[in-house]
Order: structure tokens, then sequence, then C-alpha cells
């Protein structure tokens, strides 16, 4: 199976009297066995054409302003899937089925919210800069795989350099010790690469406290100290 894509990205601008410039972003693109159709605003997805559930997926944030696009999106996608594996061949055949360029993927593990013992918190797992679009994520915990309590986001664009990010989460209850990992695979890698993240809750340190003890006592002393010599130095006089 080829990974050769054909992209195809149609940008424009808007600009306000504040001289604010906003990028609009559309997204087509294709394999022999897959397909990707997007809007974007400004780097962002607003929505996508899902061709698994076989529907236009809006994926703006609960806080935005939301908007749905006109009925009939998703067909128009579908159709322009067809055009998009016709020019595909077409291109493959013309550069006699030229190499796939390749970027190696950078990622990074952190949880969502401070890490408490006992207390659901959610682990993030962020893959970006690969191409081609496509990879595979892992997670462990103390070495045994896992597999629930795992989700993915969606594939989302750099505009800049034609590379793709992805996140991948996983709900998680903090004990004391465990250890997790996420290990990515990825056609540019030489072999699997791997974040862990240990659970180390810190213990409230003495230091402070006992510095503010010592200078209080210390203090004390100073003050006894001055007011004995001040009480002779009266009485001599």
């Amino acid at each position: 199976m080829t990974l050769t894509w054909i992209l195809l990205l149609l940008t424009g601008t808007i600009c306000t009297e504040t001289k604010i410039v906003h990028v609009d972003i559309s997204l087509a693109g294709c394999t022999d066995s897959e397909g990707e159709k997007m809007f974007g605003l400004d780097g962002e997805e607003k929505g996508h054409a899902d061709f698994t559930k076989g529907e236009f997926v809006m994926t703006l944030p609960k806080f935005a302003d939301q908007f749905t696009y006109a009925e009939g999106a998703y067909d128009i996608a579908v159709a322009n899937q067809q055009i998009c594996k016709q020019n595909l061949q077409t291109v493959i055949e013309a550069n006699k089925s030229p190499a796939v360029a390749e970027a190696p993927p950078m990622s990074s593990i952190y949880p969502r919210d401070e890490v408490k013992v006992g207390t659901d918190n959610t682990l993030i797992c962020l893959i970006t800069g690969f191409y081609p679009p496509r990879l595979t994520v892992q997670w462990t915990k103390n070495n045994k795989n896992v597999t629930q309590g795992v989700s993915s986001s969606q594939l989302r664009l750099n505009v800049n350099d034609g590379s793709f990010n992805q996140f991948f989460t996983l709900e998680f209850t903090p004990q004391e010790g465990d250890i997790y990992t996420c290990t990515v695979e990825h056609r540019a890698l030489e072999g699997p690469m791997t974040r862990e993240f240990d659970v180390e809750v810190s213990e409230p340190s003495l230091g402070p406290s006992v510095f503010c003890g010592v200078g209080l006592t210390l203090g004390l002393l100073g003050v006894a100290t001055g007011t004995f010599f001040l009480v002779k130095g009266n009485q001599c006089n």
C-alpha cells in the first residue's frame, strides 16, 4: 500500500480594522485507502469529514462561537475523495512511484492536573511534527500494557511544513510508585520511542519551618539580651 498523499491547501485571509489577520484553511488529502477533509481557522480545526461514521463532525470547543457547515458538506467531501484518488494514481504513474518524504515525531508526556494520590487524572502523550500521518501508540502501567481509558485526538495539520500533530490520553488514578509509559512507533523512527512518567508525590519540606523557628528564637534571644543590658545601663547611671 502506498502512503503517497496529495494535499490541497486553500488559504485566505480576513483583515479587520484592527489589522488582525486570520487564515482560513481547507485541507483535502488521500491515500489509496484513506482520506482527509478538514476545515480550520488560524491553525485550529473547526470540523472534518468522518469517513468511518459517515458524517461531518464539528470539533470546535464548547466556549467557541458555534456554527455548522451547509447541508451536503459530507457528500461533497466523499465526491472530492474520488477525485483525489484519481489524481493520486495519475501522479504516481507519472512520477514512477516516488519515495514518500518522512519526518520523525517528537513526543512528551505530562498529566492534565496536579498529581494527587488516589485522585482521578488524565495522562497526555503529545506527539508532534511527524509525516506520513500514520503511527501507533502503546500505553503501559508498571510494564503491563493498558488499553482501558485510552483515547486519541484527530490528526492536526501544521500548515507551515505539512507535518502532523496528535495527542493520546490515558485516564488514570495515580498511586505512589506507579510508572507509566507512552511508546510511539513510526516509519521515520529507527525504533520505538518511549516516554516515561513516574508518580512521585513530594513530601512537605521541613526546611522553611526549621529556619523560621530558629530565626524566631534568635530574635527573641536578641530582644532579651538587649533588654538586660539596657536595665544594667540604667542602674549604672
